[in-house]
């Protein structure tokens, strides 16, 4: 398990990334939820760090595959590269770490027209780059505090203009910076759950991490019954008081080498397969699963956990998703206001679109009266289904902003 706290994004800025034209969200909580109306952006924003990731687990070019290539990737009528950049801190009291990629295309295809890694040493410190590329060639600066005076200049020429420069040298011992960062991105779990996949028979064996569609929860399942019993029956224990009558999920091993999972309830003898079980039991085992991870990945992204659970369980839910953010760093799109209701003002992003169409955002903290209103005992989610939000409401043109109205 890990002994440490893992590292922490607080601050994201998009550019020319299909509806976030230029998007900015800064002082990032643990827990960031995004919130808004259908084609809001919050899948986009959940989709950069998709991106982000398989640009460092797959390649620049099948990332960019994928998604359809920059027609569209590349914001509509936009011209220049697409840009994502993120600060973030290896550890609480670290210096901040900024990361910069801009990708490009020619008739070749991708590439990285830009990628630099900068921090700042100290208070008054300037900003030092230890890493500066420019498609497909520049410097790295080596040792385990890279500085202008203590480190070692190595200038590289990448293969390929479309590979990462950070993917690449980050696999060197002599650069930990770039290589604690190609750990970080590459260890992101971005979740895309469903019911019929946790529903599967896969081949028997046991696996440590949840798949990003589930259909190895059996799998899981056993990993945790073998090397993890405690936590396990923590997740049953916890399942079982949100799921009437439940009483056991176990794994039961086939005679052609497949893995069942099978779910008994009260009061029947027999147990059934997990293909009969309902889909807001799967969905909350599975969420369980990744919320109470013995060695969780250093970011999770979840994609609207509301869906097929009952609203009275979201709120748990949503402490759940903050106990496990002390732990990883958690990312959350919703619509549902009885999720809301369990979070805190600076934890919400609410998201809307423009007159031009670009995604925009507010944290609800910011917004005018919620930090009153949430002084005053109301909850976060009652709030925006009262318009007190005065952005996000699917019904009102836009997006646009109004002002908050009282109570009556």
């Amino acid at each position: 398990m890990r002994d440490k706290a893992p590292p922490r994004i607080e601050y994201l800025h998009v550019q020319n990334y299909r509806a976030l034209r230029d998007l900015e969200l800064k002082n990032l909580s643990p827990l960031t939820v995004f919130l808004g109306p259908n084609g809001s952006g919050k899948s986009t924003i959940f989709d950069v760090f998709a991106f982000l990731s398989d640009c460092f687990t797959i390649g620049l070019r099948k990332a960019w595959d994928k998604r359809g290539r920059f027609r569209e990737l590349r914001t509509r009528g936009a011209d220049g590269p697409i840009t994502i950049q993120i600060k973030y801190r290896e550890e609480p009291d670290a210096p901040i770490i900024t990361y910069h990629l801009s990708i490009d295309e020619n008739q070749r295809g991708p590439y990285v027209s830009e990628e630099w890694l900068q921090w700042r040493r100290g208070q008054r410190g300037k900003p030092f780059r230890f890493l500066d590329f420019k498609n497909g060639q520049g410097r790295v600066i080596s040792g385990d505090t890279p500085t202008a005076e203590s480190g070692r200049r190595i200038d590289e020429t990448l293969e390929s203009p479309d590979i990462l420069a950070v993917s690449t040298l980050g696999q060197f011992a002599r650069n930990p910076r770039v290589s604690a960062l190609r750990r970080f991105i590459a260890d992101w779990y971005l979740s895309y759950l469903s019911a019929d996949s946790a529903r599967s028979v896969p081949e028997a064996g046991a696996q440590e991490r949840l798949s990003a569609t589930g259909d190895n929860l059996p799998n899981v399942i056993q990993y945790l019954k073998e090397q993890h019993p405690d936590r396990l029956a923590h997740i049953l224990t916890t399942l079982t008081s949100r799921v009437p009558r439940l009483e056991k999920v176990d794994t039961e091993l086939l005679l052609d080498g497949r893995l069942l999972l099978r779910i008994k309830d009260a009061p029947f003898e027999q147990p059934i397969l997990a293909r009969y079980a309902s889909d807001g039991t799967l969905k909350m085992l599975a969420y369980l699963v990744v919320l109470y991870d013995p060695d969780p990945p250093q970011l999770v992204g979840i994609e609207e956990p509301e869906n097929y659970l009952h609203p009275r369980l979201l709120q748990e839910l949503a402490e759940e998703c903050r106990l496990a953010a002390a732990r990883t760093q958690l990312m959350v799109t919703t619509h549902s206001p009885f999720f809301i209701n369990g979070l805190r003002p600076e934890e919400v992003w609410v998201l809307y679109r423009d007159e031009q169409g670009f995604t925009q955002s507010q944290r609800t903290s910011d917004i005018p009266g919620i930090p009153e209103f949430i002084q005053e005992g109301s909850l976060l989610g009652f709030l925006w289904m009262e318009g007190h939000f005065g952005v996000g409401d699917p019904l009102k043109a836009n997006g646009a902003i109004t002002q908050p109205r009282l109570f009556r």
